[in-house]
């Protein structure tokens, strides 16, 4: 079937590094491409300026007439339901209001945003590992934890957009503080900083080039080090009560888990397989597979697009939702 004309949905995928953006089509192929650092630091007008720009790169695309909607990943929070975003590193949104300004700039083109874990959920359940799963739980591991939910075939991203932030489940009730507040969160535990911290309190040494990476805690994980490889069965140890709570909640038939963290690969995997036994005891629960993340750094831009295509009824046969 040809898909030369068919309706495009414009991208855009904001992060505290970069503003990605692309056109999107209905097999998921990005047609063209914009990005800009985030000016993370500057006012509010600033940054705003560097989306305003990638969307004046994407508009001088040659497939631009085709758009019919915007869908927009952000780093959260982020409240859906106002349109607005408070990201936690671009300081200078707090309850900015971004939806009625990308409409401002985009001639009124319906938009809709979501947080960047349900975005990496819906790319993960159209063109990735979640494929054809009718419930889902798809997780982003890396400088944070986030993520987003498929439940009964399509995208739950909530009132607000944030449904699935497994990052600030707490799974250890009297643990250290969170930068949200609470004690013992998933993100406090599991994330790539903090493996990487609790590694070093615990005496572990890195290579002489320096690398305190959790890249570089996973490669002596993998090498045989008991410390670092003891910090990631703690951050595994996490994921899977976080994991195992999400499935005794909602009945998951999958976790997805991407990010930087999980490029350890099984140093991460085994350990959190391992320990899912563990929490998600019953029967309902027990049988949660877990599986790598397909999709790439392109993950943001596609499930922002997959959202938006779901929101609006476009892509019939080919939104988010069972193959």
């Amino acid at each position: 079937m040809r898909t030369d004309f068919a309706d495009l949905v414009a991208a855009l995928d904001i992060g505290g590094t970069k503003i990605a953006g692309a056109l999107v089509d209905d097999r998921g192929r990005l047609l063209a491409r914009a990005q800009r650092p985030t000016p993370a630091r500057e006012d509010g007008a600033t940054v705003m300026g560097a989306v305003a720009a990638v969307i004046d790169a994407l508009g001088g695309a040659a497939h631009w007439s085709r758009v019919r909607a915007v869908g927009i990943g952000s780093a959260g929070p982020v409240d859906a339901s106002r349109g607005t975003v408070s990201p936690v590193n671009v300081p200078g949104w707090r309850d900015y209001p971004l939806v009625a300004e990308v409409a401002r700039r985009v001639g009124g083109l319906p938009v809709v945003l979501v947080g960047d874990g349900v975005a990496m959920t819906a790319a993960e359940h159209w063109q990735g590992a979640a494929r054809g799963r009718a419930n889902a739980l798809c997780m982003v591991v890396s400088t944070g934890v986030g993520g987003g939910l498929v439940l009964g075939g399509r995208l739950h991203p909530g009132p607000t957009g944030n449904a699935g932030h497994i990052g600030h489940i707490s799974v250890d009730l009297d643990g250290d503080v969170c930068p949200c507040g609470a004690r013992g969160c998933v993100e406090r535990i599991a994330s790539g900083p903090n493996i990487a911290r609790r590694a070093l309190d615990a005496g572990w040494l890195p290579g002489p080039d320096g690398d305190r990476s959790a890249a570089a805690v996973a490669a002596a994980a993998g090498a045989g080090d008991a410390v670092a490889r003891a910090s990631f069965e703690r951050a595994a140890q996490a994921l899977a009560a976080g994991i195992a709570a999400t499935a005794t909640l909602v009945e998951i038939e999958v976790a997805v888990i991407g990010g930087g963290v999980a490029g350890a690969g099984e140093v991460l995997f085994a350990p959190l397989r391992e320990r899912l036994r563990d929490y998600a005891t019953l029967s309902f629960a027990s049988g949660v597979e877990v599986l790598p993340a397909e999709l790439g750094s392109d993950a943001g831009l596609v499930g922002a697009a997959a959202a938006a295509a779901q929101e609006f009824g476009l892509w019939a046969g080919r939104e988010p939702g069972p193959a």
